[in-house]
């Protein structure tokens, strides 16, 4: 097995030269922060109409889970073809899969094989982003298991390995639980990211930007207005820990946030939507919000659901619509000049950017990637 994966990794390395780049600042450009969470590649259609305003604004964010025995080639290609064609850039949830109560604990070998998978595909925009688990400081979410520790060792790993691949890929951490509060199946945010430092000190200098879930608790009707760790501007408390870990100014990810619909009305929620992208998610820091859920149907989500029973924008959904703006990302393609996109992307007339690598850098990536691989055997 690990020679088989060695070699899939050698020839990776050798089959993709010259198309190397390195992360982009998001923030150095126009860029349109409004997004949606999915669950399931053919929403993007429909979240594309949502984070770009029926067209009025372009290159909004989606945040989709991938889990780990989900590696259709054909489905993931098509679901990034139709980002670049209705204008989305994706963000994309590393997950593991379901074992009984909780999802399984993440290793290693998942990481080899998605990095080989998510490598071949053809990316969107520049930067790929990937995000690393879920929920991690919840038992449930990681294993059944609590550890900061094992954590950071996988998250460190997964830079490693991922860089090695494409300096494209722009890691961002497991968003956490800043409510979770039961000590049996939980830890508290805080002494999470301290025992995660205290692991890996050097793990907040290596990973790209922040990933923050904004709720307005309790019960996710919390007023905007209101300030605290577990409300909408969470992700100011978690900078200011981070500051004690590193130096390096992270760009943050709000990939989840929202208002239930048990407790407050449509309208009400809107107005709370519209407080929030006006006076507290207008920070600069700020790369995207992307609020779960799209579509939640009849589902164990449907308090937080986008889209009503008859398939149409909630009222705040038009509201998040109205914030969206035109984001000019960096495209991993340019197009030759056509008026007929899909054509020129099935006779692949698309030109990759990007510069020759040295036989330096691609030794050092293929070091890399040995070194990595090894590891897992001490």
């Amino acid at each position: 097995m690990f020679i088989l994966t060695l070699l899939i990794t050698v020839f990776s390395f050798f089959a993709h030269p010259g198309q190397i780049l390195a992360i982009s600042d998001p923030l150095a450009v126009p860029n349109n922060k409004v997004g949606i969470h999915i669950l399931f590649p053919g929403e993007i259609q429909k979240a594309a109409r949502l984070v770009n305003h029926q067209g009025n604004g372009a290159w909004g964010y989606v945040v989709i889970p991938i889990q780990a025995k989900d590696r259709d080639r054909a489905k993931w290609q098509q679901f990034f073809d139709e980002c670049l064609l209705n204008k989305v850039i994706p963000i994309i949830r590393v997950a593991t899969v379901a074992e009984g109560a909780h999802w399984a604990t993440p290793n290693d070998y998942d990481l080899v094989d998605f990095a080989n998978f998510l490598d071949d595909l053809q990316w969107p925009v520049q930067n790929r982003y990937l995000i690393f688990f879920n929920e991690v400081n919840r038992a449930d979410e990681y294993g059944g298991v609590i550890s900061p520790e094992n954590y950071a060792d996988i998250l460190s790993n997964a830079v490693n390995i991922f860089k090695s691949k494409s300096s494209d890929f722009f890691i961002l951490p497991a968003g956490l639980d800043n409510a979770a509060t039961d000590r049996r199946t939980s830890i508290n945010w805080k002494d999470y990211l301290w025992r995660m430092y205290r692991r890996q000190p050097d793990l907040f200098n290596q990973i790209d930007g922040w990933t923050s879930h904004a709720y307005p608790n309790p019960d996710f009707s919390g007023r905007p207005n209101l300030s605290g760790s577990n409300k909408i501007d969470s992700f100011k408390y978690d900078l200011a820990v981070i500051k004690n870990f590193t130096a390096k100014k992270l760009p943050v990810f709000i990939t989840e946030a929202g208002w239930s619909t048990r407790n407050l009305s449509d309208q009400q929620i809107s107005l709370y939507y519209q407080y929030a992208f006006n006076h507290v998610w207008s920070d600069p820091g700020i790369v995207a919000v992307t609020p779960f859920l799209l579509d939640a149907q009849d589902g164990p989500f449907k308090q937080f659901s986008f889209i009503d029973t008859d398939n149409r924008l909630k009222e705040f959904a038009e509201t998040l619509a109205g914030f969206s703006s035109v984001g000019e990302p960096r495209l991993a393609i340019v197009p030759e000049k056509s008026e007929n996109l899909p054509e020129v992307m099935a006779t692949e007339s698309a030109k990759v950017l990007g510069t020759e690598v040295s036989t330096k850098t691609l030794f050092q990536r293929l070091y890399n990637s040995f070194k990595y691989l090894m590891s897992l055997f001490k």
